[in-house]
């Protein structure tokens, strides 16, 4: 029989301690989240929803944490540059990226050398929100609706133009979309952002846009852009009396801009589950619900699960329009 106490023995029960050890630090870890400062990456450069959103939510998980929350914007390649950074971060859930249409949906259709690849680099946290597309008109064109709109261009084939924030943007998509659906004809003039693009419609420069609510919404109300409708399932708050899609005759038809909140892959679950119920909390207090709204972001808190379909509808929807349009990345 071996000597329990050999130098063997005592080495192994010494190893199975110090693992033990380690499991245990790990769970009161998590159980303790977070016990230092939280980055939160916005892939995109300040002052747009997804900034405003980081800097919301971050501000009020400060104060739930008793932890600082950093918001770092790492912009460049379409949010591909900061996306890449998160999924390259450590899974512990202390560096959290800010996610949209574009990062999470189209950029790993669109650009074949995308870095990272979303079902193997993310754990999706929750949906924060949505920010409506709305179809605008400028006041040269001679239709109120969507079907006398529909009827005109089919009318007078690509005659119609129609300005985007630039090619593969969640703009230029969603007209691709509607003309995919209604069988019609509109040029695409792409843009380098929305505020060149507002400014040609707003000169008669160009006939049609699908744009933000946030940036369109001050010349639909001083009336300089027609609303004819909403891209999503269910009206603006900001634009109540505009129609759907599917209420002005395309109940297919669904497009807008939703941003999110994702963590590097093999974040701990219990982690994951901390920051959901905090950050639902946060979306569903109504000074925070009425500050976003003020910028034309609807808060729309989700389950991880739900989070996970989302993007795969989304990345599905997008991949096939894009395959069909032939659309190709400036």
């Amino acid at each position: 029989m071996k000597n329990p106490s050999s130098p063997t023995r005592r080495s192994l029960l010494a190893a199975a301690a110090m693992i033990a050890a380690g499991f245990g630090h790990s769970a009161i870890a998590q159980e303790n989240y977070p016990t230092k400062p939280v980055t939160l990456i916005v892939p995109f450069t300040p002052g747009g929803s997804n900034d405003v959103i980081a800097r919301v939510i971050g501000q009020r998980l400060s104060q739930i944490w008793n932890q600082p929350v950093i918001v770092d914007n790492k912009a460049g390649a379409a949010g591909s540059i900061g996306t890449d950074h998160v999924a390259k971060a450590p899974a512990d859930g202390y560096k959290l990226l800010i996610t949209n249409n574009n990062t999470m949906s189209i950029n790993p259709v669109l650009l074949p050398k995308t870095p990272y690849a979303v079902a193997r680099d993310f754990a999706q946290v929750t949906q924060l929100g949505a920010v409506p597309v709305v179809l605008v008109a400028n006041s040269n064109v001679k239709a109120t609706t969507v079907k006398e709109l529909v009827a005109l261009a089919k009318a007078t084939p690509g005659k119609l133009t129609y300005a985007s924030s630039g090619s593969g943007s969640p703009q230029h998509l969603s007209a691709e979309l509607f003309k995919a659906m209604t069988g019609t004809d509109i040029t695409h003039v792409p843009y380098k952002g929305a505020a060149p693009a507002i400014t040609d419609m707003l000169a008669g420069q160009v006939d049609l846009q699908f744009g933000a609510i946030n940036s369109l919404l001050p010349h639909i109300r001083t009336g300089k852009l027609r609303a004819l409708a909403v891209g999503g399932t269910r009206r603006a708050s900001l634009l109540a009396d505009v129609p759907t899609m599917a209420e002005a005759g395309l109940p297919q038809y669904d497009s807008e801009i939703w941003l999110g909140l994702a963590a590097p892959a093999g974040t701990p679950a219990a982690v994951i589950k901390r920051i959901n119920a905090d950050v639902t909390k946060i979306l569903n207090e109504p000074e925070v619900k009425e500050k976003l709204a003020e910028q034309g972001i609807e808060t729309r808190p989700s389950t991880p699960q739900e989070m996970t379909k989302l993007v795969e509808k989304d990345t599905a929807r997008w991949a096939s329009v894009i395959k069909s349009a032939g659309i190709k990345a400036d």
